[in-house]
């Protein structure tokens, strides 16, 4: 998406110092993405932990040509716009860029877990018939969704967005600056509730993109759980379309068969007709995020043969149920990119289905549970135990009595011990366990 400096002055009210002729292509907050070769590039100095002005003059170095400012900066001959606040600035950049990407479909996503999965799904189905855009990692708060509107190209015809949650009014700001015309609620469950408080509070949140959609005249389609019933009646929460998904919804899977690598195939029933389709995804679990994909998909007029294509070849994200096998054979099933309840019982299902004749889980903290921690770690302790899974816990006491308790990366690998072509392992705990250390080493 193209820029001026002088564009951009006007879209965020600020005061233009430099060349009002500087041409921006792309946007960052991080001055290490910036290079002369992917630019033109808008630098975005945000004031958080790090002072993001300390960055501007390595910003213009590596190939910025412009940069806001919220406080005076050496910039050289970059365009500077001077700007109260740069964050704010950057939500209403990326408000304007959703005003020039009006004939694309907006599909938004949220809930407490499969965000994520279902947007590398979706995607994956979107682009096999228009132009697809959709969100870097897990770019889904007030910094991450202004970026990905402002990363999409001008002829989009579908953008897809995550959009997560710290509390409530947070999905009613992002959908402030998105608009989006479709809206996929994934599922809600004990996530974040040291924010939320319980999990009531939690659907509320996410209930927000429901009611921020359009209504049906006007293009509006909220894609909604049928298997959990604190989505399903979100459905009286909006004007939009409501398409249903999973066992009891409009969009279902039937005749689910999960492989020796846990890969699902299944029949897709749906208002649009019915296709077999295997899954390119690890985890039966999954096949919730499939459907949801395929429903939103499906409501913007993909052809059912186009979407089990894309289904069977998405590009999914790293550390999301990636299965190899080490030298000797032994299945690592690496789901280290983040856990809550609901993730973290999937994950251990998935690994009692996996053909093995010793079952490990290395699994770290599940963050931001609040007063429900203890509580919600221990039943993971009593789920695995009924699935004849041994568990190690890696810097996290809260999982107390009945599993191994370890420090550190190292004491874990020793704890596992000698393993064998028959045994499987699961790594999986929060982003800041940052366990993916563990399925590394055992791979490397």
């Amino acid at each position: 998406m193209r820029w001026t400096a002088a564009d951009i002055a006007d879209v965020v009210d600020g005061r233009l110092h430099g060349p009002s002729d500087a041409v921006v292509e792309r946007v960052t907050q991080d001055s290490r993405d910036i290079s002369p070769a992917s630019g033109p590039w808008l630098f975005v100095p945000l004031v958080a932990e790090r002072d993001g002005h300390a960055f501007v003059a390595a910003a213009v170095a590596a190939g910025a040509s412009a940069t806001l400012a919220s406080r005076p900066v050496d910039a050289g001959s970059a365009a500077v716009i001077q700007v109260e606040d740069t964050e704010r600035a950057l939500m209403g950049l990326g408000a304007a860029a959703r005003d020039r990407l009006d004939a694309a479909a907006l599909i938004a996503i949220t809930g407490s877990v499969g965000k994520t999965t279902t947007k590398d799904l979706l995607a994956g189905i979107l682009s096999r018939d228009r132009v697809t855009h959709a969100n870097l990692r897990s770019f889904n708060n007030e910094i991450g969704v202004p970026l990905t509107l402002l990363g999409a190209p001008d002829d989009a015809g579908a953008v897809v967005v995550e959009m997560g949650a710290r509390g409530l009014d947070h999905i009613s700001l992002l959908c402030g600056i998105a608009r989006p015309t479709i809206g996929i609620v994934t599922t809600v469950g004990a996530a974040h509730t040291s924010e939320f408080g319980d999990v009531a509070s939690v659907a509320r949140g996410k209930r927000e993109l429901v009611e921020a959609l359009p209504p049906a005249a006007d293009g509006g389609v909220a894609v909604l759980n049928a298997d959990v019933e604190l989505v399903a009646a979100m459905a009286d929460h909006t004007d939009a379309k409501v398409v249903s998904f999973g066992h009891h919804g409009e969009v279902r899977a039937v005749e689910v068969v999960l492989d020796e690598h846990l890969v699902p195939s299944f029949r897709l029933v749906s208002p649009w007709g019915e296709q077999q389709v295997r899954l390119g995804a690890r985890g039966e679990h999954l096949v919730s995020a499939a459907l949801a994909a395929a429903a939103a998909s499906l409501s913007v007029g993909v052809s059912l043969a186009n979407v089990a294509e894309g289904l069977s070849e998405p590009q999914l994200s790293p550390m999301r149920m990636d299965l190899q096998r080490t030298e000797q054979g032994t299945a690592v099933l690496n789901d280290a990119y983040n856990a809550n309840p609901l993730s973290m019982a999937a994950a251990l299902r998935s690994l009692a289905a996996l053909p093995a004749s010793r079952r490990v889980a290395v699994i770290g903290v599940m963050a931001e549970l609040g007063a429900q921690a203890e509580a919600e770690h221990r039943s993971m302790v009593s789920l695995a135990e009924q699935l004849g899974i041994e568990v190690i816990a890696v810097d996290a006491p809260d999982y107390g009595e009945g599993v191994r308790h370890v420090t550190g990366v190292d004491q874990a690998l020793d704890a596992l011990g000698s393993l064998r072509a028959q045994d499987a392992v699961l790594i999986k705990g929060s982003r800041v366990a940052a366990l993916e250390r563990v399925a590394h080493r055992l791979l490397d």
